[in-house]
């Protein structure tokens, strides 16, 4: 791999934003300098922001490629290429890809067809087909009674390092507000009110009858495997003592600002998703991000379900939240998330890491990725 000169940028470094040039030698960071180099050795930056590739714990994106429409089933291998190619041009080098087990009976999806996707995410990464580096965060709807069985689709797969456990039943937790529920879910569905009813009296039955003791066998088996774990819109101190019970160290979009105080107490790191702070709020009514990271409750931004959201989230909050600096913000997408997975070698500019860099231009108010490199090499 040949050396590479970035120079004539605003490198945004952990703690600092530094005018300067980038060495990269092997993939790897080789030099950071202060003050542009003379002549016309390397790549000019023309001034603009070279962050560290972002990375990111939980996107939903891959399944609406691969199911675009109720009932559709496109090629998973061509599914997984656009997902990347959308992911690598948001500036993500490193994506934990969630797949969902546990499903509804009328769900779109089932847990062969996750597996399905994994099995193209790891061809796809064992070919080079892929930009980005591709790891599996398994999405756990506890209430599920079929929930086990969808893990253990996975119980040979190294690739996955995160597992969040859901519970997704009205009343509780993401709708704490069933009349919030309401509008959503039939808004989505179409569900006639006596349906809807039917629904939901089901899906209470369930999480009654599989809840508890599905998260607690799936807490112990990601315990014994190293499988890092997530709990999923906490609402209460006793979700977070629960979430701590089980050895969580993220907690996914916790729902109420007493959940959130709780998280900090507990020394879990808080995820927020990036389009909740780009639109200013929470989709369900819940505490915004906004809100959390204006008290210094948030310490990782995730795409979500909208890829960019991630590098624009993080922009707007250094532009709105006075006690963040833009390194602070981009931390965010990066360096915290990256130690969150268990990443040594990645989520920061510093000599020794791996070369993952984006470049971004702002216009109109909107970062604009104009580059990225993974290990050194351009991706996008």
């Amino acid at each position: 791999m040949q050396d590479t000169l970035f120079r004539n940028a605003r490198v945004v470094l952990r703690y600092q934003v530094l005018h300067g040039d980038i060495r990269i030698e092997d993939g790897r960071i080789a030099a950071i300098e202060e003050g542009s180099s003379q002549g016309s050795a390397g790549e000019d930056m023309e001034g603009d922001w070279l962050l560290p590739g972002l990375v990111e714990l939980h996107t939903d994106h891959l399944e609406t490629h691969y199911a675009p429409r109720p009932g559709v089933r496109l090629n998973p291998v061509a599914a997984v290429q656009a997902h990347d190619a959308q992911i690598a041009c948001s500036g993500i080098t490193t994506v934990f890809d969630a797949l969902r087990v546990g499903m509804d009976e009328d769900a779109n999806l089932r847990s062969d067809d996750m597996r399905r996707l994994a099995d193209a995410i790891e061809e796809g990464a064992a070919r080079d087909w892929l930009r980005a580096d591709h790891y599996i965060h398994l999405r756990c709807e506890v209430s599920a009674p079929d929930v086990l069985h969808g893990f253990r689709l996975f119980e040979n797969d190294d690739r996955v390092r995160l597992a969040s456990m859901m519970d997704h039943t009205p009343g509780q937790r993401q709708f704490i507000s069933l009349e919030t529920y309401r509008s959503y879910y039939q808004r989505k569905t179409g569900m006639s009110d006596d349906a809807f009813a039917e629904f939901v009296s089901k899906r209470l039955g369930q999480s009654a009858e599989w809840s508890d003791r599905n998260r607690e066998e799936l807490a112990g088996i990601c315990n014994a495997r190293g499988i890092a774990l997530a709990s999923h819109d906490d609402a209460t101190v006793a979700h977070v003592a629960e979430a701590v019970e089980h050895h969580v160290r993220v907690a996914e979009f916790p729902t109420t600002l007493e959940a959130a105080h709780a998280c900090r107490d507990a020394g879990l790191s808080v995820l927020m998703g990036g389009p909740n702070i780009v639109r200013g709020g929470s989709h369900s009514g819940n505490v915004s991000a906004r809100a959390l990271a204006e008290k210094g409750l948030l310490d990782i931004i995730s795409s979500d379900y909208v890829p960019l959201s991630m590098l624009h989230g993080a922009f707007k909050l250094a532009e709105m939240v006075e006690a963040i600096s833009l390194p602070q913000a981009i931390a965010m997408v990066s360096a915290n998330p990256a130690e969150a997975g268990g990443f040594e070698d990645r989520g920061e500019i510093a000599v020794g890491r791996r070369a993952d860099l984006v470049r971004v231009r702002v216009d109109s108010d909107i970062p604009m990725v104009r580059s990225v490199w993974r290990e050194g090499r351009r991706v996008a």
